[in-house]
């Protein structure tokens, strides 16, 4: 079945697990290096290039907004993207998270600049995600992680190092339970429908350039 009819789809090997394997490190090593500067007082924690372990969704996790390196890779999938869609997509930015033992990715529905969503698994331990392919809305309270009864269970998603989801992050919950492992990077790459309705609006993110902090 196609991204169309499930409005979702795995994409196996999206990108080589060496080309993910190299991505992993040089996030890795980014995590350590901001740590190092920030345990050394070497950087204002403020500073938006260095990436942050404040992050609302998931305290802790180094994560960080359009990484450089992310965001030409936001770039380079937009082929990849179009073809499995069948969409004429606009890019609007890339996130990218080290996972740590403890995290939870609570159920969620994405903010608009996520219409068409991947995440894909650069290194570390495998780690599930969950979709509800109904579509409905079950999340009460996102934060206090209060459902409404008879909330579906979901479709399990397992990825290999390379492989990408592509998910219709506006409309289908997702979520991950508690991570057993000890460290997992994905890298999630958004993107609007170029005839929809945030076209005119989200492109970048609302930001002049790739590469840059949002405002």
């Amino acid at each position: 079945m196609s991204f169309k009819t499930k409005k979702y789809q795995v994409i196996r090997g999206a990108l080589s697990k060496e080309l993910a394997n190299f991505i992993f490190n040089y996030m890795m090593l980014q995590r350590d290096a901001v740590d190092f500067m920030m345990k050394h007082n070497k950087v204002n924690p403020k500073n938006p290039f260095i990436g942050t372990r404040s992050d609302q969704q998931i305290p802790g996790a180094y994560s960080k907004y359009g990484d450089w390196a992310m965001d030409a890779l936001l770039m380079y999938m937009i082929p990849i993207m179009k073809a499995k869609t069948g969409l004429e997509l606009i890019p609007t930015y890339s996130y990218t998270r080290l996972y740590e033992k403890g995290n939870i990715l609570r159920r969620h529905k994405d903010r608009p600049s996520c219409e068409i969503s991947t995440t894909l698994h650069l290194g570390g331990d495998e780690w599930p995600i969950f979709l509800d392919p109904s579509g409905g809305d079950f999340v009460i309270d996102e934060f206090k992680q209060t459902i409404k009864p008879g909330a579906p269970k979901g479709v399990q998603v397992d990825l290999k190092v390379g492989d990408m989801l592509i998910y219709s992050g506006c409309e289908l919950e997702h979520w991950r339970e508690p991570f057993q492992g000890n460290i997992c990077s994905q890298v999630f790459l958004h993107y609007n429908h170029a005839k929809g309705p945030f076209a005119n609006t989200n492109l970048l993110d609302k930001r002049p350039i790739l590469g840059i902090p949002k405002s």
